[in-house]
């Protein structure tokens, strides 16, 4: 299955993508994910999430063709409203969540670990927003949960990406740690957290998202709003089609 929950340890569930080949998900995929992501949470047995993936990068965002496949908007629609549900997912969890990246972070990637409680990044890791070069908007709230803000106004205009070693200049990534330690890194925390009264923990989740400033749901809506206007002045379709027949 491309989305699948293991419990490795007692009090560990660890929630892995797997779509190749870049793990750019469809709309039921962005569904299963928060899905998945939800149901570890509400586990009683669950005291800590870790969201990983396997294959060449952590998440390449929404799968653009797919999109370009519906001559209607539902696609656009659906995995607007999928995006929303995986990021609130892992924002919204019931316990901490850890993402573990490497390789890739894009797009609705960087809404993932900017929802995220703690993200350990591999040293091979780079994340950025391409959606201005998709005629798109999206994930700006995101990205600005990891970066200041100008700096995040920067790379979103540009389209350009950051490094897991930036990153954790700025402190919103704990650690960064070679390829082959990332899994054994992001367990190890896990473990640390597990260990806790998960009633406490369960309750501080609760308490730092409630004087959390930024209000991720809003803005991000607020977000895909422009997107919307894009694709129907068509502005959107272009730009996804012109990327399609670059990569063909």
């Amino acid at each position: 299955m491309p989305i699948t929950t293991q419990h490795p340890q007692p009090g560990i569930a660890v929630v892995t993508v797997d779509v190749p080949p870049v793990n750019a998900l469809p709309v039921r995929g962005w569904f299963d994910l928060a899905d998945e992501v939800t149901a570890a949470g509400r586990d009683p047995a669950t005291h800590v999430v870790v969201l990983r993936a396997e294959g060449r990068g952590f998440n390449a965002g929404v799968d653009i063709k797919e999109i370009q496949r519906d001559k209607s908007f539902d696609a656009l629609i659906g995995v607007n409203h999928g995006c929303a549900a995986a990021f609130s997912a892992v924002y919204d969890c019931a316990v901490p969540v850890i993402a573990a990246v490497h390789g890739f972070c894009l797009g609705g990637g960087v809404g993932l670990v900017g929802n995220a409680d703690v993200v350990i990044a591999a040293d091979d890791a780079t994340f950025g927003l391409p959606e201005v070069d998709r005629g798109a908007l999206g994930a700006a709230t995101h990205l600005a949960r990891l970066v200041p803000q100008h700096l995040m106004r920067a790379l979103y205009y540009t389209a350009s990406t950051i490094d897991a070693h930036q990153l954790h200049h700025h402190g919103s990534v704990y650690a960064v740690v070679p390829r082959e330690e990332l899994d054994e890194t992001a367990l190890d925390l896990a473990r640390s957290i597990a260990a806790k009264d998960t009633r406490v923990i369960r309750a501080a989740k609760q308490a730092i998202n409630g004087i959390d400033p930024q209000a991720v749901h809003h803005s991000y809506r607020f977000e895909q709003g422009f997107t919307f206007e894009l694709n129907l002045a068509g502005v959107s379709d272009s730009a996804r089609q012109a990327f399609l027949e670059k990569g063909a």
